[in-house]
């Protein structure tokens, strides 16, 4: 069930039946790219920091500003965030 406070940003599932911790991957997706201060520190008691900077790494789905952001909080270098990277290329700045 998903906590009270966390019901605006899970907007698309229904709160009652929907369980954080057996969707990591969507939910903290979810809170890195949408969600405020509670919401994080939630995020962050809910979670490990190694779930968390895995997503930053494997997630494409988070906006480029919201990955360089959660890049530099968990100083992750923006080549290993996957949300960074142009489609099918390895590398932040593909060759001309």
């Amino acid at each position: 069930m998903v906590p009270q406070h966390l019901r605006p940003f899970f907007w698309d599932v229904s709160p009652d039946g929907f369980d954080p911790a057996s969707h990591p991957q969507y939910t903290i997706t979810r809170l890195l790219e949408h969600g405020d201060q509670d919401a994080v520190g939630w995020l962050r008691k809910s979670f490990t920091e190694g779930q968390i900077k895995e997503v930053l790494r494997t997630e494409r789905r988070l906006s480029r500003r919201s990955a360089n952001f959660w890049a530099l909080v968990y100083h992750i270098d923006p080549q290993e965030v996957a949300a960074l990277k142009r489609a099918g290329s390895d590398s932040l700045f593909p060759a001309a």
